[in-house]
């Protein structure tokens, strides 16, 4: 092989690379900012835990209950921001409105475990 075609072969996988990482993160980057729907839960938080091997994500549990005397629907949600997530931890086991987010196609759970994310929290009386 000649050391030009090389060169430019070197070049030419460079560039791939290059390209490669730098869609991944675009697509990265639009799946955690732009929100496939928002909306408001409301319920009780049953369980707020600190999870992951690598990366520590917020992760918790609301008891959504419409009926008395029936079972309670659980709603799964991950808190990145960690003022609100210990907003979220003092007003365990009082009836609380979660505002989410849905972001769907999130390349890694680094992110988090689902893909409703709270972005705030109030108590209802």
């Amino acid at each position: 092989m000649r050391p030009c075609f090389m060169a430019a072969a070197m070049r030419y996988a460079a560039l791939a690379l290059f390209a490669a990482i730098l869609l991944g993160a675009s697509y990265t980057y639009s799946s955690l900012h732009f929100a496939f729907s928002e909306g408001e839960r409301v319920g009780v938080v049953q369980k707020m835990s600190k999870r992951g091997w690598v990366c520590k994500t917020n992760e918790g549990e609301l008891a959504m209950s419409n009926v008395v005397g029936q079972p309670a629907q659980m709603f799964n949600f991950t808190v990145p921001d960690a003022a609100v997530a210990t907003q979220v931890e003092q007003l365990a086991g009082a009836k609380v409105a979660l505002k989410y987010e849905e972001h769907k196609g999130v390349p890694s759970s680094c992110f988090g475990d689902t893909s409703y994310y709270v972005v705030g929290v109030r108590k209802i009386d």
